[in-house]
């Protein structure tokens, strides 16, 4: 069975809306799971009038990402599951693939929009991409806004408890 999933998280809710799911599953299962964060280089730019260049901070954007990444990772280990955080900066595809296979996961498991036709086709899916592609089991689950805006109802209510 599964024991160690890699879940990439980009800071959206329809990402982040696998969890619920992973965490009815991952402590029955003794399932690890790592949160992976990838962080996308942004080339350098000419600020307009000027000659100055603008550079991306690497470092703040990796502190930004492992700032985000902690309250989940905290949030899951306060209901028994094991989880580790990894950021990486690179291309997402290729960062989620590299991160499973350098970890020896088992399972990958993110969500999607589960768009089709010209909404895949202008704004691509890194979940197709690493559905095809991934040497592991991918596990989607395609999310609707409709759902996303139920899912932040219930919380709200459960933190009202």
């Amino acid at each position: 069975m599964y024991k160690h999933a890699i879940v990439p998280l980009d800071g959206s809710p329809l990402a982040e809306a696998i969890l619920p799911f992973l965490i009815k599953i991952a402590g029955p299962l003794d399932m690890h799971l790592t949160l992976l964060r990838v962080v996308e280089p942004i080339p350098p730019q000419v600020a307009e009038g000027s000659r100055h260049v603008i550079l991306e901070d690497i470092e703040g954007r990796r502190r930004e990402a492992e700032t985000y990444l902690a309250p989940i990772a905290r949030t899951l280990e306060r209901r028994g599951i094991a989880v580790s955080c990894q950021v990486r900066r690179g291309q997402p595809v290729q960062e989620i693939l590299d991160a499973a296979r350098e970890s020896r996961a088992d399972l990958i498991a993110m969500g999607t929009h589960g768009r089709s036709g010209l909404g895949r086709l202008l704004f691509g899916s890194v979940a197709e991409a690493v559905l095809r592609q991934a040497d592991a089991p991918v596990f989607l689950m395609r999310q609707t806004e409709k759902h996303l805006a139920t899912l932040a109802t219930q919380a709200a209510v459960t933190a009202d408890r």
